[in-house]
């Protein structure tokens, strides 16, 4: 099994683990913790992670802004990514794109979605992420192309 979907699985069975797992994402790459993400869903080729409207990532009209909501796609993307490596792979993101398609408020949720794995080669890989408010309307999207290829 994978060690990070193994790590997760055992963290998330306690209390403060699922907490616990994100504050450690953060702490590898610490960029993540500007938005203070919470993992509350992991599993080969799915993520779901949670980030609170607040002050510090609003924009001039008080929504989350831009950048923040691009950050929940890349934290949910690449955990969902390390998190469906098969041995001997690795991953870096190659390009983003994105779609804003309504106010970002309240409670957020970033849905990632990881199709396809390239085992053993190079390759481009699509992951998607779907950004839902409280009321389950999509708010913005993003498609990641993930460059997978083997560990040197």
């Amino acid at each position: 099994m994978n060690p990070t979907l193994k790590l997760w699985q055992k963290m998330a069975a306690y209390p403060a683990g699922r907490q616990l797992f994100s504050k450690g994402v953060c702490l590898k790459a610490p960029y993540f913790g500007t938005i203070k993400p919470v993992f509350e869903e992991l599993d080969t080729g799915r993520a779901v992670v949670r980030i609170k409207e607040r002050r510090a990532l609003h924009n001039h009209i008080r929504s989350v802004h831009a950048i923040a909501l691009c950050n929940l796609a890349e934290v949910a993307g690449g955990v969902v990514c390390e998190a469906s490596m098969p041995a001997g792979m690795r991953w870096i993101p190659a390009g983003m794109t994105v779609r804003y398609l309504g106010s970002a408020k309240g409670v957020l949720r970033g849905y990632a979605t990881m199709r396809d794995i390239v085992v053993g080669e190079k390759g481009l890989v699509p992951v998607t992420v779907e950004v839902k408010n409280t009321a389950g309307d999509v708010v913005f999207d993003a498609e990641i192309s993930m460059h997978i290829s083997p560990k040197k």
